[in-house]
């Protein structure tokens, strides 16, 4: 390991203080994006090993597992990270002001009670308290959207087209945070189907995309000598509508039509990746991360179009296997990958990755590809009913070693003394 990547990985100098951890937005909301990670994914990994071990005893969960592992992975995890860099970046990209501390803390802070009370209520069986949190997350989920807002109306900058994409975005997951409100509520089904189609569709695959499209050609461009970068705006909103598009069909029924959106998006896709230069992208391994997290996007919207045609009698249908690229592999991996470079760059460390955080990257890359792998009906039957646990453990393993090296840089100051 090079002194540099050392250096990377140690922890700040300075005590631990509640002015430290709250000195700037991506320390409060990575640090509870962090943990989200882990606690969300061992709710799941515990529901799992009960369905492959009947003996294990469960708590008798609140309201169906299944609903609470799609809230928690569509809106409960990443809200922190989304939070964590728009509010850091809103004021760079627009220069306008920064969210102020008592803005972004508040936002946390219901964040954090919205999860804690949910979690309360899915072990003590009490669908009120899953309700209740629910609620209270969802009032930090408006705080931190309107706090973004006023960042967008006082910027002086005139092309805010990102930013303005994005905004309709967190108004899409905002929706569908109540959709899910009401179904924990009692009001059926369909709600939660609603919320899951929002959540992934018109919620983490364009916010996802649109940061992509944005910060992918950009962080190459400043890492790579003689790179040309390639951020079209009409691939972008192409992009978006086909998810877009994806979500209104599958909303109304009309899943014989998905293969013409998703195979716009798998087209798109595929097209960034090399015209991105996902080789060169290794001679940098910071950078690396983000172009083989978005490898994931073309490598799920593929498995998506086999799965729509499957529907229409050509082929075998793959099950949750795109769900889970797009998930794990393009969502979870975007998220490691950027989460690991903002938390070093505004930490006053050098933007590098260590030997040992390439290597939980890849762990989180075999976890997605152990999960994709158990629901493909070549290789399903090999794994049998250990896959879906197993890729739980490997999610767990690699971002719960991650998350224990970032969360003290969140609660320290900075390594070379600035403020932030």
């Amino acid at each position: 390991m090079s002194a540099a990547s050392g250096q990377g990985a140690r922890a700040a100098p300075g005590g631990i203080s509640w002015r430290s951890f709250t000195a700037a937005p991506h320390r409060v909301m990575m640090l509870g994006g962090a943990v989200q990670l882990v606690l969300a994914m061992a709710f799941w990994a515990l529901e799992l090993a009960a369905r492959v071990w009947p003996a294990l005893a469960v708590p008798a969960w609140a309201l169906p597992a299944a609903w609470a592992h799609a809230f928690l992975m569509l809106y409960g995890t990443f809200t922190f990270y989304l939070f964590g860099f728009l509010m850091t970046t809103y004021p760079r990209w627009m220069g306008g002001p920064p969210v102020p501390r008592p803005r972004y803390v508040a936002t946390f802070l219901l964040l954090a009670g919205g999860m804690l009370g949910l979690y309360a209520g899915l072990l003590a069986g009490s669908r009120a308290l899953v309700v209740a949190g629910a609620a209270v997350f969802l009032a930090g989920f408006a705080a931190g959207v309107s706090a973004l807002w006023a960042v967008y109306r006082a910027a002086p900058a005139s092309d805010r087209l990102y930013e303005t994409l994005l905004n309709g975005v967190l108004l899409m997951a905002g929706g569908g945070m109540l959709a899910w409100l009401a179904a924990a509520a009692g009001a059926g089904a369909a709600w939660q189907r609603l919320a899951a189609t929002v959540g992934l569709w018109w919620f983490l695959v364009p916010l996802l995309v649109t940061v992509g499209h944005r910060m992918i050609p950009f962080f190459s461009e400043c890492a790579l000598e003689g790179y040309r970068p390639f951020r079209p705006r009409w691939s972008l909103l192409a992009m978006l509508a086909a998810s877009f598009l994806h979500g209104a069909l599958t909303l109304a029924g009309g899943g014989r039509w998905l293969w013409l959106p998703d195979a716009l998006l798998a087209g798109l896709a595929w097209l960034h990746t090399l015209r991105w230069g996902l080789a060169r992208s290794f001679a940098v391994r910071l950078l690396a991360m983000l172009h083989v997290a978005w490898l994931w996007l073309g490598i799920g919207m593929t498995l998506q179009l086999a799965d729509d045609l499957a529907a229409l009698g050509l082929g075998p249908a793959l099950g949750r296997a795109p769900l889970h690229a797009l998930g794990v592999g393009f969502i979870a991996g975007m998220t490691m990958a950027m989460a690991t470079r903002v938390t070093m760059g505004h930490s006053g460390r050098p933007l590098v990755c260590d030997r040992l955080n390439w290597a939980l990257f890849w762990g989180l890359m075999a976890a997605a590809t152990l999960r994709v792998a158990a629901e493909l009906p070549w290789t399903a039957p090999a794994l049998g009913a250990w896959g879906l646990p197993a890729a739980a453990v490997a999610w767990l393993a690699a971002f719960g070693i991650w998350a224990a090296r970032l969360v003290p840089i969140y609660l320290r100051p900075r390594a070379d003394g600035r403020p932030g």
